[in-house]
């Protein structure tokens, strides 16, 4: 007998979201957050063999506030429960990406310096998220607007991650910072060779 259990069904189409590749599964209790009428460029793009699991937010906002609002999830990205995804400043997921359980990709953000007491009254700030092939985010995992995740690169549970991440590179901590590289993708070592002359 072979289970299926715990993976959500095939699905053809899902409310909310533009464009549906080949064999995606999404769970019922995707919810996906936005407002207003797209234009050209935004909306919320999944390529073949996405799966997203229980609880997972896919979230635009209101369109009419930012023209960059869009969501690109690549082929065979995988997106594991209670996970919160903006594309609000834009969002490209490449293919195999791996997002594990209750990580927050956050586009967006406030204003906080620009006189207003209340942060509400403030202006939303936007930063494009570029996440590349291969990589894998740990769960509980938070990435700041504006980041770039190089391809196949790791980000450790729990971090949060406020700058780019170079591809390859094992990411923890918060904010996250490079403890190593994945063996055998790491940047060449230059090695120094000093010479030093009879003379001296």
């Amino acid at each position: 007998m072979v289970f299926d259990l715990g993976f959500p069904d095939p699905v053809t189409s899902f409310l909310g979201i533009d464009r549906l590749g080949k064999d995606c599964r999404i769970s019922p209790s995707v919810s996906v957050m936005r407002r207003g009428v797209a234009h050209s460029g935004q909306g919320i793009f999944l390529g073949d063999q996405v799966i997203l699991f229980d609880n997972t937010r896919l979230v635009l906002g209101d369109v009419s506030l930012s023209s960059v609002a869009r969501l690109d999830l690549g082929n065979q990205v995988i997106i594991n429960v209670g996970s919160y995804i903006s594309g609000e400043g834009g969002l490209i997921i490449e293919e195999e990406v791996l997002i594990g359980a209750h990580v927050r990709i956050l586009s967006a953000g406030h204003e906080i310096h620009r006189g207003e007491s209340s942060v509400a009254r403030n202006p939303i700030t936007y930063g494009a998220i570029h996440i590349g092939q291969g990589a894998w985010v740990g769960a509980g995992s938070t990435l700041l607007q504006g980041v770039t995740l190089g391809a196949g690169s790791v980000v450790g549970a729990g971090s949060v991650v406020t700058k780019e991440i170079p591809p390859y590179a094992v990411a923890v901590g918060n904010p996250a910072r490079i403890s190593h590289y994945r063996r055998g993708y790491g940047p060449k070592k230059q090695w120094a060779f000093w010479y030093k002359s009879p003379d001296r």
